[in-house]
């Protein structure tokens, strides 16, 4: 059965592809009226004025869409532009353009903070399209805050990095992932090989410069032309990433600071991958344990967790041998179908999509599976893609060094294939992603290190199948004594702030607008 519109806006809003809204582009007049000349220097675009005004539909990069509504008290949404250095180390040269969007505080005078900066995550996520998307889920901090949100470097309408076509993009993602024989890997390479040709062409000279050491400065900057002091960050799953390396890079400047949804500092991209797969392994053990709970309810086939994973194991292996129909003329595959059971894993509330789809496709009707994996690719309904999925690969290959070949992942896919059955073989090729890329990374691991900043609220959840609860910890030890603080809750999805967790609201929106931390290693059930 065909996924709705509300089920798939619910969907994409696990992995922050909101399409939602927008600003103005490139050429509008807010653009013109705050752009420096190209070799004004850090101090001219550090007194840059920024000119909002009204959003409109977001662009095809950003996902399409309708332009914000204004909020219930009937607050509108307000875009501009922000010129930042398009190279760092030369900031007296070219610029380059960064969309912004916000929402007023409700509170002026001294109750109003300053602005609250948020980072939804991918790498590649478009914040102009977020921030609107989970308003509500903030409103609270409104009360206090100029909720404010961004495009980061090549994603969305910041100079977006764009690698094929639409019709390349369905062929792409309909590609054998998992190859099984030599004729096979062949196929991958050569379209790995493409891929990063496409990118290559279409961002050009700023390909190397889309990393995250070049967000975390413009985020310092961005600070300072909005008017504050310190900068107020709430970063959730990538944007806890980009948190601890703006916090390192600028710890004086760190005001109230939240990392949701914690990506492992110390891991690197093998590391860092391996941990993916368990932590998907841990969710679908869950969903597994709950269909086995539910009995009769429940409409796949098993009386245990191994039964039901042997069910949807069996069921990618038939996938791996012939597609089934899909929607339209387009076929469900076995990549198809691991990467739709992997996006209803971000919360507990798209199990039953999980269900629906696997019990579909099991009687030869993809159109759910398909349309979950469109959600977790950008693909919307009109077949165009957003741009998450370049930008998540342009900012990855960017920053980290290690570059796998497709044997050196081959070496490797026993350890994930024991990790999990069912996401092994995926996370052990996607190894491989950035083995042709055109420009060098940048680390090993981030450095988020960062004494004298003010303390940052960490908090993990305990069945986060993206950001494994392990990375929590690992973030409080890097960021180094007396600055993290760890706040853990115990339950399921990527994500803890907006589970609905009184618990965490309460913790979080305490530090946030009254700057009381909980006790570090408090406990949320």
């Amino acid at each position: 059965m065909p996924i709705s519109a509300a089920q798939r806006a619910a969907l994409i809003t696990a992995t922050t592809v909101l399409l939602a809204a927008g600003c103005s582009d490139g050429g509008g007049d807010a653009t013109e009226a705050t752009k420096p000349s190209g070799s004004a220097g850090l101090s001219s675009l550090a007194a840059q004025k920024l000119v909002w005004a009204p959003c409109t539909a977001p662009s095809a990069a950003e996902g399409g869409g309708t332009a914000p509504s204004p909020l219930p008290d009937g607050t509108a949404w307000e875009c501009s532009f922000l010129q930042a250095p398009l190279d760092w180390s030369v900031p007296e040269g070219e610029t380059i353009e960064l969309a912004l969007i916000r929402a007023r505080a409700r509170a002026g005078g001294d109750a109003r903070i300053g602005s609250l900066v948020f980072n939804f995550g991918g790498p590649g996520g478009s914040g102009i399209t977020g921030l609107p998307g989970f308003a509500e889920e903030y409103e609270s901090l409104r009360s206090r805050y100029d909720l404010v949100s961004f495009d980061p470097r090549g994603v969305g309408r910041s100079d977006p990095v764009e690698c094929a076509t639409d019709k390349e993009l369905d062929a792409y993602y309909a590609l054998d992932f998992t190859p099984d024989d030599e004729a096979e890997e062949r196929t991958l390479s050569d379209a790995q090989k493409q891929y990063a040709a496409g990118c290559e062409k279409d961002a050009g000279a700023a390909l190397p410069h889309v990393g995250t050491e070049n967000a975390a400065r413009d985020m310092d900057l961005m600070r300072q032309v909005l008017g504050d002091d310190k900068l107020h960050y709430f970063g959730i799953s990538y944007g806890t990433e980009l948190g601890g390396v703006y916090a390192h890079l600028f710890p004086q400047n760190v005001g109230r600071a939240v990392l949701d949804a914690v990506v492992d500092p110390d891991a690197g991209v093998e590391e860092g991958a391996l941990g993916q797969a368990k932590g998907f392994q841990l969710a679908l053990d869950n969903f597994a344990q709950d269909c086995v709970d539910r009995g009769d309810e429940c409409a796949l086939p098993g009386t245990s967790v191994a039964e039901v994973e042997s069910f949807i194991t069996d069921l990618l292996a038939e996938l791996d041998k012939k597609p089934i129909p899909g929607i339209g003329s387009r076929e469900l595959t076995q990549t198809q179908a691991t990467n739709g059971i992997a996006q209803t894993l971000y919360s507990k509330d798209f199990w039953p999509y999980l269900e629906q789809g696997l019990e579909a496709a099991d009687g030869g009707d993809g159109a759910l599976l398909l349309s979950l994996s469109d959600s977790m690719n950008g693909r919307g309904q009109t077949g165009s893609y957003s741009n998450i999925q370049a930008a998540n690969a342009a900012i990855n290959c960017v920053d980290f060094k290690e570059r796998y070949t497709l044997g050196q992942a081959k070496e490797r896919l026993g350890e994930f294939r024991e990790a999990s059955p069912v996401f092994g073989d995926f996370m052990g090729w996607a190894l491989s992603s950035c083995s042709q890329w055109p420009v060098p990374g940048t680390w090993d691991h981030p450095d988020v290190s960062a004494p004298g900043s003010a303390p940052i609220l960490v908090v993990g959840t305990t069945g986060d199948p993206a950001t494994p609860y392990e990375g929590t910890r690992a973030m409080v030890n890097a960021l180094g004594k007396g600055v993290g603080v760890e706040l853990t809750y115990e339950g399921e999805g990527h994500g803890a702030y907006n589970s609905g967790n009184a618990c965490v609201k309460k913790a979080v929106d305490a530090y946030l607008l009254a700057g009381k931390a909980p006790t570090s290693g408090t406990v949320c059930k």
